[in-house]
């Protein structure tokens, strides 16, 4: 440990003689270099998994003990969460989100490391879930931590958790670009000169890193074979309709699940119970098992129909068009369930790879039901990849990501105009639906988003406790006038609260409405202190968001208001000291 600190010193004494901006285009290098082999790992970690695991459970029996593999992977990242790590690691974009927001961007050490021991276990043993979420917040928490070892401002902090996210997702998918932009649209961060270089540095380091080592193997490539052509522009027009829709039921379907599952109290009941449920899905449609992108592979290169192979509709399945389209419309509403009984049961996973699964289903559904009806022969790859986009830019409120996205891991913008196209209306149709994405969704019911308006982001940050003052003398409530007296003589405030012996809030005394009585010595032992308390115009809660306090403020025009805890005084909070904390607060957030 003593070692320790002296290399912290160390390094602290060293790098006061470097600029800041070159500091932070240094650490941007090292970020992405470390998030780039953070990727590598993952992926190689997963596999690992996948393999050993189905080498020793399946054997040559492929029913009967490998049926029950993704329960064991979920209920071992359940003991790993539970009894080792002892703290959640699920919903890793909403968690940088929150540390942003609530945490002036601290993500603990573990995040470094656990949630890819944690999706490991869940998606090498076939939970239906994605690898992105995890190492995304895997590359945050290696900017996060530097940035406070090095005790920089929250700013350069926050920056460097930018950089470690986009560095996670360009090593991931080899999409530097994508990954640039996904930290501007999902992480909410500025897009700004003093920002750009070093998220892109971050990308481009973190994308080479990963080509070296990875070559091809890169989640996936695909090389565009058919043009796109304008007369289908109605049918994308189509694909984003749909694709909107689809992200609307994603999104709740997810919550709804999530939710149901959180319903059952014992950990081992709730564990048991959603692997289960995973596996039976698994067990009918076994594309359904871990991330899906070998599926993705297969369907991009023209072999849809080898889908059905292994399943039990192979038999029945035949030519019949209309349940060809049934089966992929059963794959993406199954993906949804699946995927939320992973994470809702214990499982560690992100959506990112689900929603590309469930995009590109929804692409091949809307071309085999326009080629059913029309015989137009539109392409089913160009309409997966392009619904892919659909549903990402639905699903996470992101087109610009997912436009980008698609366009990297394709090699080129042949798909461009139809990206945009399908992108932009699945984004607005769920916008009119709902006006949070998937990640945060959870946090801004709460007032714990931080977002792109600089005003509602600084408040976003401000707590209650923050701002509490408590240097209030307090006057018991079956107290007489001469006990506020001697408050007034010891007290620096006009304002005073009225307790009882539990310490509950009764009642608030001013000085300025008892100025007339206070120096009436003859009252002093006569006048009650129920007499001349008020009753405030509001309570603030200590766990109040700051948006609400202000909303209370703004609706009572008070200037002070008390603030309990469990119904216990534990003092008041005041506008002054809340504008000056925000001044504070801004000065901090805009200080390049």
């Amino acid at each position: 440990m003593k070692k320790f600190q002296h290399i912290r010193q160390y390094i602290l004494k060293n790098i006061r003689h470097i600029r800041q901006r070159r500091l932070i285009l240094i650490l941007s290098l090292v970020i992405g270099l470390l998030s780039g082999m953070a990727a590598i790992v993952l992926k190689n970690l997963a596999h690992f998994v996948e393999y050993r695991s189905k080498e020793m459970l399946l054997a040559e029996d492929h029913s009967g003990v490998g049926f029950l593999l993704p329960v064991l992977g979920i209920f071992l990242t359940m003991l790993f969460v539970k009894y080792l790590l002892k703290q959640d690691i699920g919903h890793g974009v909403s968690k940088i989100l929150f540390a942003i927001s609530k945490r002036k961007g601290h993500l603990k050490p573990h995040n470094t490391w656990s949630s890819m021991v944690g999706s490991s276990l869940t998606v090498g043993m076939g939970g239906s879930v994605g690898l992105e979420a995890p190492i995304v917040l895997t590359g945050s928490s290696i900017g996060s931590n530097i940035g406070h070892l090095l005790k920089l401002n929250y700013k350069t902090i926050v920056l460097l958790i930018g950089c470690g996210a986009a560095g996670a997702i360009a090593g991931i998918f080899k999409a530097p670009i994508a990954a640039l932009i996904f930290a501007f649209e999902v992480l909410m961060l500025d897009l700004t000169a003093f920002s750009i270089v070093p998220l892109l540095i971050a990308s481009v380091t973190a994308t080479t890193v990963s080509s070296f080592f990875l070559g091809e193997e890169v989640v996936f490539s695909f090389t565009i074979s058919e043009p796109f052509v304008m007369s289908n522009i109605p049918f994308y027009i189509l694909l984003g309709l749909f694709t909107g829709l689809v992200s609307i039921y994603f999104t709740r379907m997810n919550m709804w699940v999530e939710h149901s599952m959180g319903r059952i109290r014992n950990t081992f009941i709730r564990t048991i119970t959603g692997g289960l449920l995973v596996s039976g899905l698994i067990f009918l449609m076994p594309h359904l098992f871990g991330e899906g992108y070998v599926t993705l592979k297969t369907l991009l290169t023209g072999q849809s129909d080898a889908l059905f192979n292994g399943t039990i509709f192979e038999h029945f399945m035949g030519d019949n068009g209309l349940l060809i389209i049934l089966f992929f419309l059963m794959l993406v509403i199954f993906k949804v369930i699946a995927m939320a009984l992973t994470t809702g049961s214990g499982g560690v996973g992100g959506i990112f790879a689900p929603a590309l699964f469930v995009g590109a289903m929804s692409g091949v559904t809307v071309a085999k039901t326009v080629n059913f009806f029309k015989a137009t022969g539109i392409s089913e790859n160009n309409f997966a990849l392009v619904g892919m986009a659909g549903v990402m830019a639905g699903v996470m409120h992101a087109p610009l990501t997912a436009i980008f996205l698609i366009a990297e891991i394709t090699g080129g913008y042949t798909l461009f105009i139809p990206l945009i196209i399908t992108a932009t209306i699945a984004y607005v149709t769920m916008r009119s639906f709902e006006g949070q994405s998937i990640y945060t969704k959870r946090l801004a019911e709460r007032g714990e988003l931080i977002t792109h308006h600089k005003d509602k982001a600084v408040l976003s940050m401000l707590t209650v406790t923050e701002v509490l003052e408590n240097d209030c003398e307090r006057v018991p409530v079956n107290g007489k006038l001469r006990d506020l007296v001697h408050a007034v003589s010891k007290s620096t405030r006009n304002i005073f609260p009225v307790v009882n012996e539990q310490q509950e809030l009764i009642g608030v005394i001013s000085l300025n409405d008892v100025r007339d009585v206070i120096f009436n010595t003859e009252l002093y032992d006569k006048m009650k202190i129920t007499e001349i308390m008020q009753i405030p115009p509001a309570v603030i809660r200590k766990d109040e968001n700051m948006k609400k306090v202000l909303e209370i403020f703004e609706e009572t025009e008070a200037w002070n208001l008390p603030v309990t805890e469990n119904n216990r005084y534990v003092g008041f909070i005041s506008r002054s000291k809340i504008f000056n904390s925000y001044r504070s607060l801004l000065k901090e957030f805009s200080d390049d």
